[in-house]
């Protein structure tokens, strides 16, 4: 038996996809990003998304004041950008000097090289754990058919680029 309250036994085995999260800041336009693996459709009827963010990330600290952010799905052979956006901070790097992307209307950066993702506009902020849901209305996607998802077991080597 397990740890009183811990979930790695259910977890154990189960794989889920990974997702680049953007985003910029409304007023000082600093440009954000991350790995994210905690994510979800969560409505059918309205559309509604929830990404979670956790509270020690550069991303967050931006995303809190954001009006919107972009979600990417990254495809199996996509290792290097969820390297890119899951093991360095935007604390000390520009991820954005690493990869080809471009700003979508709201000024959101979009990766070119996801072609599958949507711009989520932020219509509300929970707080969960050590991690803060942000629920997202689509406002524009493009659902480009992908190879297969990039899982979390193919990344759950990467050391987190963000502060403990």
């Amino acid at each position: 038996m397990g740890e009183q309250g811990s979930l790695d036994l259910f977890l154990a085995g189960l794989d889920s996809p990974m997702f680049i999260v953007t985003t910029i800041h409304p007023e000082s336009r600093e440009r954000a990003g991350c790995l994210v693996g905690f994510a979800s459709q969560c409505s059918i009827d309205p559309d509604r998304f929830v990404v979670w963010l956790s509270q020690n990330n550069h991303t967050y600290r931006v995303a809190i004041h954001a009006e919107f952010l972009a979600v990417h799905s990254l495809s199996e052979d996509q290792r290097d950008l969820a390297e890119l956006f899951g093991t360095q901070t935007g604390d000390e790097v520009d991820k954005f000097d690493r990869c080809t992307w471009r700003p979508d209307p709201s000024g959101v950066p979009v990766i070119d090289d996801c072609p599958r993702r949507f711009v989520g506009k932020v219509l509300d902020r929970a707080v969960w754990g050590n991690h803060t849901g942000f629920l997202l209305e689509p406002v524009w996607d493009i659902g480009e058919p992908d190879p297969p998802p990039l899982m979390f077991s193919s990344v759950k080597d990467l050391q987190a680029g963000h502060r403990a």
